[in-house]
């Protein structure tokens, strides 16, 4: 059990029978009455938001996720099939559980997997992943009135705005948290 007041972004919890993932949480103390908590808790099954408050000091059941190192191995048309790297356990993934995540997806790609009470939950993409540009229109010289940009299919289906001296074929790094070009691989 941990406490209303220890709460930190991060921490994971069991509310209701799920796990949820504090994603922002603030202490407030009216006048009147007792202090409490205001939180956005991220279902980490489901994957969507909630706001709930609670009563400072209140004791609420810390869920404990477990994080293992896997690879993605391939789609098998309906689901993504990882292998933990250390039993070679393979566990799969449907496109609905991933959603975005499956565009930054790699065969032999290592990332990290959120297990709880043995049931994959979620995955931690790298911070930066390395993508084949797959279609680009060719970058004219001195066209900059765009800014210099223009818009490019990955490999896995991604579009990205890069520059303009990127063609097909080349391996570009981008930011998996904001979807941004950042530099040539």
């Amino acid at each position: 059990m941990i406490s209303t007041n220890d709460f930190h972004n991060g921490l994971t919890i069991e509310l209701d029978g799920e796990v949820y993932i504090v994603e922002s949480f603030q202490h407030s103390k009216t006048g009147r009455g007792g202090a409490f908590v205001r939180t956005k808790l991220r279902n980490l099954k489901e994957d969507y938001v909630v706001d709930k408050t609670f009563r400072a000091g209140e004791k609420i059941p810390r869920a404990h996720v477990q994080k293992r190192e896997m690879q993605f191995l391939y789609w098998d048309g309906s689901n993504y099939i990882f292998m933990d790297n250390k039993n070679y356990e393979q566990i799969s993934f449907s496109e609905e559980q991933l959603g975005d995540k499956v565009k930054y997806l790699v065969e032999n790609m290592t990332l990290t997997v959120s297990m709880y009470e043995g049931v994959p939950l979620d995955i931690d993409l790298p911070t930066f992943v390395e993508l084949e540009v797959d279609k680009t229109q060719p970058g004219i010289k001195g066209d900059t009135v765009s800014g210099g940009s223009k818009p490019a299919t990955m490999t896995t289906g991604l579009v990205v705005q890069v520059p303009l001296f990127i063609n097909e074929g080349d391996v570009i790094r981008i930011d998996s948290r904001t979807g941004e070009y950042i530099e040539r691989a």
